[in-house]
């Protein structure tokens, strides 16, 4: 290596669109600097899951071979982005004796063992454990209960679930392809820890990060997560819809969508003609701009009106005082945060990391919200980056970990 540097983190995001890498090299306690970014498209993944190994690893070497000639040195440890329609999650309570009369780690861990005391579908792993507030003999709300009196301790705990085997294959790709798995991160929860202020997780907010195989919610409230879901509604959707209604190629569906896409027909200035390319072969043909907006606005109220039905189902709209974040790169979509308004019914901003460290300007995107939100995980656990077991598979080891990121709360 040219260069010396303090203390190298380097995140992955999968995605079912793109694979993005950002290695940056942490100066201090508060302050990061962008040496690498590597960026190829996605090939192997449908709805954030692996379907193909040998093409999920080639795109992931490529993001990394682009990263590492920008960084000057060979990556061989990542954090690692995980979404996909296998994710679930579900509330639990759980209720233990305080042993000794005062609250303590082994309480704590008690009282979450209980909580992950839940039945499970065959096949599927807790991968996550959050706890979103603790009570001690049936009195306040509690954010962390150590070292306080009482006789009974109470925790209400979010939890997740995946497939086993999605994760398994997910780690299997990133080894395959050079990389040890270091940490696993569900993508809507790193993407909050980017783009979210403390004032919003505190008061309340929803996070919803539009990639391309998925779309991703989470709701925070007190500091803590209170509710997250992922839909297989994205925009590859937007994409398809596109090839389908305008009969051109997916490829250049996608040209289409990223250069005039537009949802809101009250945003039209100027019914334009544009050019598209035709699905049987070289020819061309010209649409219209409304036709393309009739197109996509359909797509778009659906995703935001699935979203909103199930924070209706679930009672939790009083959970967001602050209103809605839009993030990842189906956000870009003209008019997205203006029909997201009309459909909630409450304030909509669009999501740009909000990071204090030095970034490049190029980076401030919200395509990059996960990317960016894994760098900031990292920064959060380097003090306990250790595995519960050196000798256990990696799948495993990296579940394991996953399961310590309750200790974020304390």
């Amino acid at each position: 290596m040219a260069k010396s540097y303090d203390r190298i983190l380097i995140s992955l995001d999968v995605g079912t669109t793109k694979m993005c890498v950002l290695v940056a090299n942490q100066l201090d306690n508060r302050s990061l600097e962008i040496i690498g970014v590597g960026k190829a498209p996605s090939d192997g993944l449908r709805k954030g899951v692996v379907v193909d190994i040998a093409k999920t690893v080639h795109s992931i070497k490529t993001a990394l071979k682009e990263a590492e000639l920008m960084a000057g040195f060979t990556i061989d440890a990542a954090n690692v982005g995980i979404s996909g329609g296998h994710i679930q999650s579900i509330n639990s309570h759980g209720m233990v004796p305080i042993t000794k009369g005062e609250v303590r780690e082994q309480d704590i861990n008690n009282v979450l063992a209980a909580a992950k005391a839940i039945p499970l579908e065959q096949g599927y792993q807790i991968l996550h454990v959050l706890p979103q507030y603790f009570i001690i003999d049936g009195r306040d709300r509690i954010q962390d209960p150590r070292g306080m009196h009482g006789v009974r301790l109470e925790v209400q705990a979010h939890i997740i679930l995946g497939a086993l085997a999605s994760v398994q294959n997910l780690v299997t790709c990133c080894e395959m392809a050079g990389v040890k798995v270091t940490d696993l991160v569900l993508e809507q929860l790193a993407s909050a820890h980017a783009v979210l202020s403390a004032d919003e997780r505190e008061l309340g907010v929803g996070v919803l990060d539009i990639g391309g195989g998925t779309s991703d919610f989470a709701i925070y409230q007190n500091g803590s997560i209170r509710h997250t879901m992922v839909l297989p509604v994205a925009g590859n959707h937007f994409t398809n819809d596109i090839a389908i209604g305008l009969r051109t190629t997916v490829h250049d569906a996608e040209r289409i969508k990223k250069v005039y896409g537009l949802v809101c027909s009250e945003l039209l200035e100027k019914d334009d003609l544009i050019e598209i390319e035709m699905v049987q072969g070289a020819q061309k043909q010209f649409a219209q701009l409304s036709d393309l907006v009739n197109i996509i606005h359909p797509r778009a109220r659906e995703l935001f009106s699935l979203v909103n039905e199930n924070i209706n189902k679930h009672q939790l709209r009083h959970c967001m005082s602050t209103g809605l974040v839009l993030t990842g790169g189906g956000s870009l979509l003209t008019g997205m945060r203006e029909l997201a308004q009309e459909v909630f019914e409450m304030p909509v901003r669009l999501g740009s990391p909000r990071v204090a460290y030095d970034l490049p300007e190029t980076l401030d995107n919200p395509i990059y919200a996960t990317a960016y939100g894994l760098l900031l995980d990292a920064v959060a656990k380097e003090r306990n980056v250790l595995f519960s077991s050196g000798d256990a598979p990696l799948a495993k080891r990296a579940l394991m970990r996953m399961k310590s990121w309750v200790a974020d709360f304390f």
